[in-house]
């Protein structure tokens, strides 16, 4: 049952004067004591990032060689006090790999441990601006994008899921949750059907895929549209990155509060949870890389797309 680490985290986190403090206690009375927390002071206040590393039974802190899957929570805040009061619909992500990286804790509290190490960061900061946009208004980053990522993405990880609230769009109109299609590099590669089948399984419905563009993958810094920052964390790592898109059937602002959906995140979570237990252990493969070879060889290098400094 991971509702519960929904409800538990949420109740943290939906409160204005939260610190990551809170949030490692969380951890630590479930035995997992392996919580880090960065604070950096922005143009907007404090912006705390939190890292969790869940070790595997063969992973690589236990000298293994299972593969690391870094679950990202990207967002640009929990809350944008004082404009708006509670915890807004951008928070989601943050949610949603928190409460994952509690089940996992608590599972390995009771002697239940996936083959790869999960590390699992986000950021709190409940301050964020609130940015004018169609069809209805984002949070803006509370940081320079450069300074986000290097904090959040983990760059030991052999792969990446960025789950981010994706419901500001006029793309992808039901409510749940999305994948991308994987990105390696400055290629959109095929949708993993590994994903494809975790997704049937944790929502016994038809899986669903996000469009993105080339514009999604490149920086913020260009200042290009892009239909979110879900993408973003691909632009500052070489490993596969796909984006966990929470998603709704009507347009609803980041800035919104009032807009968590509790089913929508467990089912988010409990996905994060099991593609976490399937890539450790070599049974979820994000990306074909013999088809990734032949890409480089026939068109070259895409990695330009990555830049950052514009």
């Amino acid at each position: 049952m991971v509702l519960k680490h929904v409800l538990k985290v949420f109740d943290i986190l939906d409160n204005p004067k939260v610190k990551a403090l809170e949030v490692k206690k969380l951890f630590d009375e479930v035995g997992c004591t392996n919580v880090s927390i960065k604070a950096i002071e922005g143009e907007y206040g404090d912006v705390e990032f939190i890292k969790i590393i869940l070790p595997g039974l063969k992973g690589k802190v236990k000298g293994g060689t299972s593969p690391t899957i870094n679950l990202v929570g990207q967002l640009g805040g929990i809350g944008a006090y004082p404009t708006m009061k509670g915890f807004v619909s951008d928070g989601d992500g943050a949610l949603s790999v928190l409460t994952a990286a509690l089940k996992i804790a608590e599972m390995q509290s009771r002697g239940c441990y996936f083959e790869g190490d999960v590390v699992v960061t986000t950021h709190i900061c409940n301050t964020a601006p609130i940015t004018p946009r169609e069809p209805v208004p984002f949070l803006g980053l509370p940081l320079p994008v450069d300074v986000l990522l290097k904090n959040i993405v983990d760059s030991e990880a052999d792969a990446v899921l960025s789950v981010d609230t994706t419901k500001g769009n006029r793309i992808l109109n039901q409510r749940g949750f999305a994948i991308t299609p994987t990105v390696k590099e400055g290629y959109i590669l095929k949708v993993s059907d590994d994903l494809l089948d975790i997704m049937s399984t944790t929502t016994g419905l038809p899986p669903a895929v996000i469009a993105i563009s080339t514009q999604d993958i490149t920086s913020y810094n260009n200042n290009l549209y892009h239909i979110n920052s879900i993408m973003q964390p691909s632009t500052i790592t070489d490993s596969p990155v796909v984006g966990v898109a929470i998603t709704t059937q009507t347009s609803v602002a980041g800035s919104a509060t009032g807009a968590t959906n509790f089913a929508d995140i467990e089912m988010v979570s409990r996905f994060c949870v099991e593609v976490a237990k399937y890539y450790g252990c070599g049974k979820c493969k994000l990306y074909d890389n013999q088809e990734y070879k032949k890409l480089i060889s026939l068109y070259g290098s895409l990695k330009h797309l990555q830049k950052i400094d514009l």
